[in-house]
């Protein structure tokens, strides 16, 4: 459902009379889960957002963020967790295993067959046709992808695991996975229990798996019956997606860590003394938040910390920084002292060969700003002025290219003025191409680049648009430039509204999710009015620096492509 790009709707935060009926359809829907866990995967407080998107195929999905990560998603009144769901709670679903080999296809947006399916020593588990199941690879009880049984585990097993065995939904590397951090699947060891009694049927079918079906033909029949389970967990080639276990830290400490990196990463490399005195608010979004690693999401509330003025209090204690409140309940970052030694010792990570990424088809490809060179479009009332170049009504001509054709033009029809080399007599195809009616009979010389400034005014505009690694895109017009405004809600409040991204390869739902994090704000994404097939990003504030940053410093567009930088609040003022 999720294998190719899908088009968001609307992204808003839930109301708390959602939140609850939300909490009652999980615990309705799955069972097996405790109040307590319920309340974990729908929090009481934190922020959770429901995103409604449109799949590739048009099916209508409801999808439930929390910490930026999508936990759960709807589809025709059905609820289904995701992978990052499932990595919390393994024992959610029944899990059938494949090999890894299987994951490729299965994110290509493939069903799972059954002779891709291996038969653990306690049997399959049992389920109904219809039921929701997870899919885990051998050796690693992480679940990589969710799907319904296509029948039930007794038709499975009699028809010989031939056939289609589960209508997959949603995998790890999907688009829907590629929404939240991107991180990699937990190792979660496989169960090690004595195998219950199970029916004859199974042991028979356990037995004829792992013996080989040397009568099938095809690479998934083979491979299933090659290996038996324990064998293919002590191969290295087929072991799970991350079977190193090493980091026993939890999420808590792992998010503290993150926290100081970033904090620390910050000062040594982006806030200067020239910065100071700097808003918190403005350190944290524009500057900690910059130094996150690529594939991981820094979220201060899941930190023992809790809040970032907690933690800024935390590095005063250690004299890093000083905070003082210059106005009313608003604080400030006065000082630093840049030559303390958590400072100073601090290395700077190795940047993400995948850093500011944008996702691009299948793979996650760097971003790099298109090349947009600006063309001109020959008009029909200039038509006879090209004709002997070679060109007619249409061409489309670089600047470079118009410039010598005039200037051949020129001294083909011995129009250069024998006494001053820089002036060019008019013949009548150059009075009607470039003259007003008003002076076309007392202009009767032109300077050089007067007479190629006011060609290329009444040529039309045309542009060339070229996005490293593909065909360049040439199109009549002016291309639109990044628009940014400033609107006023009924409420009273400011919102910043960002248009035509997608003009400079820019996703906006991947914006608006920086974006989000960044400036610690809501963000819609809705279609643009008055345009086709174009979507508009709306956050919460006046966050015009914030854009700024991020599409001047890190995605290196050029200014002149940008329009509304100036809305940006001048220091001090209140956003």
């Amino acid at each position: 459902m999720f294998a190719k790009a899908f088009r968001v709707k609307s992204n808003t935060a839930i109301k708390g009379s959602d939140r609850r009926k939300l909490r009652a359809d999980v615990t309705a829907a799955f069972p097996t889960l405790g109040t307590d866990q319920a309340s974990e995967l729908v929090p009481g407080k934190e922020e959770l957002n429901i995103v409604k998107l449109y799949a590739h195929r048009g099916d209508a999905v409801t999808v439930y963020v929390s910490g930026g990560n999508p936990v759960l998603f709807e589809l025709e009144k059905n609820l289904y967790p995701t992978v990052y769901t499932l990595w919390s709670y393994p024992d959610l679903l029944p899990a059938f295993t494949t090999w890894p080999l299987v994951l490729e296809k299965l994110v290509g947006g493939a069903d799972l067959m059954l002779p891709g399916i291996v038969v653990p020593p306690a049997g399959l588990p049992q389920v109904q046709k219809g039921d929701l199941c997870a899919i885990v690879l051998v050796g690693n009880r992480a679940p990589v992808a969710i799907g319904v049984a296509a029948m039930s585990t007794s038709e499975m097993l009699t028809s010989g695991l031939k056939g289609r065995g589960f209508s997959v939904l949603h995998t790890y590397e999907d688009h829907l996975w590629r929404s939240g951090d991107r991180s990699s699947p937990p190792f979660i060891a496989p169960l090690t229990l004595d195998p219950p009694d199970v029916s004859e049927e199974q042991n028979d079918m356990r037995r004829l798996t792992l013996e080989g079906k040397e009568e099938e033909n095809g690479e998934d029949q083979q491979m299933c019956g090659e290996k038996t389970l324990p064998e293919a967990s002590e191969d290295p080639g087929v072991g799970g997606l991350n079977p190193d276990p090493a980091d026993s830290k939890t999420l808590q400490e792992q998010m503290d860590e993150l926290l100081q990196q970033c904090f620390l990463h910050a000062l040594k490399c982006r806030v200067k003394k020239t910065d100071l005195p700097l808003l918190t608010s403005t350190f944290l979004g524009s500057h900690v938040f910059s130094c996150c690693p690529e594939g991981r999401q820094l979220d201060i509330k899941k930190s023992s910390y809790k809040k970032l003025s907690k933690f800024l209090q935390q590095m005063q204690q250690e004299q890093i920084i000083q905070v003082k409140e210059l106005s009313k309940g608003v604080e400030s970052i006065v000082a630093v002292d840049w030559k303390h030694p958590r400072i100073t010792s601090f290395v700077i990570p190795e940047p993400s060969p995948t850093s500011q990424t944008i996702q691009e088809g299948s793979r996650e490809q760097p971003y790099h700003p298109p090349d947009i060179k600006p063309l001109y479009c020959v008009p029909a009332s200039m038509s006879l002025l090209f004709q002997e170049s070679g060109h007619k009504k249409g061409s489309i001509l670089e600047g470079s290219e118009i410039r010598m054709i005039i200037i051949n033009y020129a001294k083909k029809n011995d129009l250069v003025d024998a006494d001053n080399k820089n002036l060019v007599h008019l013949d009548p195809i150059l009075c009607d191409c470039i003259l007003e009616k008003s002076e076309q009979h007392t202009v009767m010389k032109l300077p050089w680049d007067s007479l190629l400034t006011r060609c290329l005014e009444k040529l039309q505009p045309a542009y060339q648009v070229t996005f490293p690694g593909q065909e360049p895109i040439v199109k009549k017009g002016k291309i639109c430039p990044i628009d940014i405004t400033l609107a006023q809600r009924a409420s009273n409040k400011k919102v910043t509204v960002v248009r035509n991204l997608e003009a400079y390869g820019l996703d906006p739902c991947t914006v608006a999710a920086i974006l989000q994090q960044r400036c610690q704000a809501s963000t819609t994404v809705t279609p643009a009015p008055g345009a086709k097939d174009s979507l508009q990003v709306q956050i919460q504030g006046n966050q015009v620096h914030h854009l700024g940053r991020l599409l001047l410093e890190e995605y290196q567009l050029p200014r002149k492509h940008i329009q509304g930088l100036e809305k940006a609040p001048k220091p001090g003022k209140k956003k």
